[in-house]
């Protein structure tokens, strides 16, 4: 086994955290599927908070590939590894949030048929939250292909992988203004920069700071703030500035799509951050590691549990700064202790990975 790369603990917790954190926010800006902004007060806090948290799936996708690519051994290992500890407990959960509702009462017996259908081609509603397991189960799949690239490649072509990326992470913006671009049209999708777009690149980010980056943490630290201050400003006022000519979600949420420039930069820079602030840790921080290790687990029960801690601290009149904040920390450390009592079962591993 490999020495434990403790930042990489500290990192996966914080990301852990974010994610509960964002969805915390969706009370006061989501109604079903349409916007739900009651107040601009809401809207306004909203864009403080949850805009400072986009980078947590890009830093989920990094701290795996910081970890995995190039893979090494026999690429049948690797997928056992993986899908083992990432399909199982993702096909639990799905099936989980499918039924549920019904015991409770947040759906019939009619909804959770349809919705255990829909399963056979995606998530359902009360299971958004797995569309991020998709698209990580699709990264596995092409690590082995893009793993030999990585080996032989070097620096200048990795870099010049990441700009085509960056130049494509435009396109969302683009789209906006003009339509469609680069070759796109109802009869073909796949743009100019298709293969250079997408959480790809943030493989490759990874695997380019951990070979080529050897700036001193200092200077890390400096440019990871600048970056991740820049690409944050950025995707607040956007996202503020389009409340009032929105109509729908999608049109809303353009500047925290995880593949923008203004995420990139905010994803880089907490990278660079948090790898400055912990690199030099020697020893493994024994909570740290251990909700490091649940993460998956907490990961895939938390929005069971953020929806009950909401209706009991919605209704005590705290401001909506406060209500987010204390939900998504009461729901982390709810998630957390149950992960850490399933972990105890016997083949939890297939529960929460």
């Amino acid at each position: 086994m490999g020495k434990r790369i403790v930042f990489l603990d500290y990192m996966r917790m914080i990301a852990c955290f974010m994610v509960i954190m964002v969805h915390s926010c969706e009370f006061f800006f989501i109604d079903g599927a349409d916007i739900g902004i009651r107040t601009l007060s809401d809207g306004f806090w909203v864009s403080v908070i949850d805009s400072a948290l986009r980078c947590s799936v890009p830093l989920f996708v990094m701290i795996s590939a910081y970890l995995l690519v190039p893979i090494k051994g026999a690429v049948t290992v690797f997928f056992k590894k993986r899908f083992v500890r990432v399909l199982v407990p993702f096909v639990i959960w799905s099936l989980l949030y499918a039924v549920l509702p019904v015991i409770w009462g947040g759906m019939d017996g009619s909804e959770a048929s349809a919705s255990l259908i829909r399963l056979a081609y995606n998530f359902n509603d009360a299971s958004g939250h797995m569309w991020f397991i998709y698209m990580l189960i699709g990264l596995y799949l092409f690590m082995p292909v893009i793993s030999p690239w990585l080996e032989k490649a070097g620096k200048r072509a990795e870099r010049s992988f990441l700009l085509l990326w960056f130049a494509s992470s435009f396109f969302p913006y683009l789209r906006v203004s003009v339509g469609y671009v680069y070759g796109e049209c109802y009869w073909n999708e796949f743009n100019l920069l298709w293969y250079f777009s997408g959480f790809l690149g943030y493989v490759v980010l990874a695997h380019y700071i951990r070979k080529y980056l050897t700036w001193s943490r200092k200077l890390q630290a400096v440019v990871g703030i600048l970056l991740y201050v820049t690409g944050y400003i950025i995707t607040a006022t956007i996202w503020y500035g389009r409340i009032p000519g929105s109509s729908t979600l999608q049109e809303l949420e353009l500047s925290w799509r995880f593949c923008t420039p203004n995420v990139i930069f905010e994803s880089l820079g907490a990278f660079m951050i948090i790898q400055s602030v912990f690199k030099g840790a020697r020893a493994e921080n024994r909570m740290v590691s251990e909700i490091s290790n649940l993460s998956y687990g907490i990961y895939l029960m938390h929005i069971f549990i953020l929806g009950a801690v909401f209706r009991v601290v919605g209704p005590m009149g705290l401001t909506t700064p406060v209500t987010i904040i204390i939900t998504g920390t009461m729901t982390f450390a709810i998630c957390c202790i149950l992960s850490k009592l399933i972990s105890y079962l016997p083949y939890s591993k297939y529960i929460i990975g």
